[in-house]
């Protein structure tokens, strides 16, 4: 069965076309009115040759409605985020209400295959995690999951995008950390491409930097977001803003903070570098005002960012989305449930590159190998639900039901064999036996199954996909490096 990818969603809409114009001006007043902290002096400095307003003691840049709607009209509207296999395939068309959906980061702790517990992840991970990605067909491009913990932070950048790069030839994306780190992963990635510019044409990479969620760009991801738009590396910039603690309590104050936060960094990458491909983002939550704990799972993230796909659908900007996480510790009924009600929900409204959906547990702290496997289920068939129902006179088969008339059937025609595997989701992990075959396999349960098949997976020989000569020359040149 082939995977779906890149389907158009849109069906599902929790706001209204009168609620997106409500949000959207209240987004104005508030860049106009309140206006957001900006501490690095060169994006200050940026705003105010556009024409914002800057106090330089507060470090507060306010914006008129005009230059706001300027700025983000910079921003391609579509963006190709590629991947590397020859036919092109593995390429992700990012805007509109395509969906694609995979991993996201940056978890500090793995759970291993077959267990419950949890351990510091480390850079194998790195390694493994992108060789599972590899060969999931429903996790479309690998967002860097893991951080490892025995790397230092000044090193962490060129291991994990090194790593990663050479065991899948899907999309990577990851977080950043440092300019210098920054600059080597840009220049691993030109040497893979073949020259800077090759880069360029078809990235293969892309780049997170962050907001300080409510209204804040600091000066160390600021300094981030200009590092990788001047050279034309896509970049998004997500807000993180939750709901009673860096937000309004109620939902749509979450989503006037989020487009505030997100909509900065996307102007701040437009005057670095216009035109370079920017992806509005959003993490947005719920908290537990118990704890005041961030929640993964609520069913109010799947929420906020079904909504926030309609916001960057308005905006007309290509959507970082998250979703398909839970707060379980273990791969038990609510990480299922989870997962999928937050899934299907942000896929339906038309995320683009929907984060976060595959492999993650225990507010967003932990990566699972089993969890990985299993949410590769859950995404074949939410893609499955995006792809709809077709109508037309080849699918609505009047003259075959005719032919078959009253009383009979369709097993052995071949309208049947014809369509059989593209209109019905084909699991590789569900047991659909009956319960003396379960029996006989061992009664495992979809835990069980999952570990199998990761270690059918990462117990196999490693496949790499830069070259020798390449890899050695890494080696040489950059520093920090441990081993591609």
């Amino acid at each position: 069965m082939k995977a779906r990818r890149g389907l158009p969603g849109g069906q599902y809409k929790p706001l209204t076309d009168d609620a997106i114009i409500k949000i959207h001006k209240t987004v104005l007043r508030v860049f106009n009115e309140v206006g957001i902290e900006v501490r690095l002096a060169e994006a200050r400095e940026l705003f105010r040759n556009a024409g914002a307003e800057v106090d330089e003691g507060s470090f507060i840049v306010k914006f008129p409605p005009g230059l706001v709607e300027e700025l983000i009209g910079k921003a391609p509207p579509v963006i190709t985020l590629y991947g590397r296999a020859e036919n092109g395939g593995l390429d992700c068309e990012v805007g509109g209400t395509r969906v694609y959906m995979g991993t996201g980061g940056t978890a500090l702790n793995v759970q291993d295959p077959g267990s419950d517990d949890s351990r510091k992840a480390s850079h194998e991970d790195i390694k493994n995690m992108a060789r599972l990605v590899e060969v999931l067909d429903n996790i479309h491009f690998y967002m860097l999951n893991v951080y490892p913990n025995e790397i230092s932070a000044e090193d962490v950048d060129v291991n994990r995008f090194g790593t990663a790069m050479n065991y899948t030839r899907k999309h990577i994306m990851g977080g950043v950390y440092t300019i210098e780190g920054i600059r080597n992963v840009i220049k691993m990635a030109s040497a893979i491409a073949g020259s800077p510019q090759k880069l360029k044409e078809r990235p293969f990479i892309s780049m997170v930097t962050c907001v300080v969620s409510p209204l804040k760009l600091d000066e160390h991801y600021s300094r981030f977001t200009i590092e990788a738009a001047r050279n034309g590396i896509p970049v998004v910039v997500p807000a993180e803003p939750l709901c009673g603690a860096t937000s309004p309590v109620t939902l749509a104050g979450n989503l006037v903070v989020l487009n505030v936060d997100t909509l900065a960094g996307v102007m701040l990458a437009q005057l670095a570098n216009p035109g370079t491909p920017t992806l509005y983002g959003s993490v947005a939550s719920i908290t537990d005002l118990r704890s005041m704990k961030y929640l993964s799972g609520a069913v109010e993230m799947g929420l906020l960012n079904a909504a926030a796909a309609q916001m960057a659908q308005f905006y007309r900007l290509p959507y970082y989305a998250t979703a398909g996480m839970s707060d379980s510790k273990v791969n038990d009924s609510q990480a299922g449930y989870e997962s999928a009600i937050t899934n299907v929900m942000v896929a339906l409204a038309g995320g683009n590159f929907i984060h976060d959906a595959a492999g993650f547990l225990e507010f967003c702290m932990t990566a699972s190998y089993d969890k990985m496997v299993i949410d590769n289920e859950i995404l074949g068939m939410v893609m499955r639900a995006v792809d709809g129902i077709r109508v037309n006179d080849e699918t609505l088969a009047f003259d075959l039901i005719k032919e078959a008339g009253p009383g009979g059937h369709h097993v052995s025609s071949r309208h049947t064999r014809r369509h059989m595997r593209t209109e019905q989701y084909i699991s590789e992990l569900s047991d659909i036996e009956d319960r003396d075959i379960w029996q006989a396999n061992g009664a495992k349960d979809t835990k069980a199954r999952a570990t199998e098949k990761v270690r059918e997976i990462i117990d196999s020989p490693p496949r790499s996909f830069v070259p020798d000569a390449i890899r050695e020359q890494f080696k040489k040149e950059i520093p920090g490096i441990i081993d591609v």
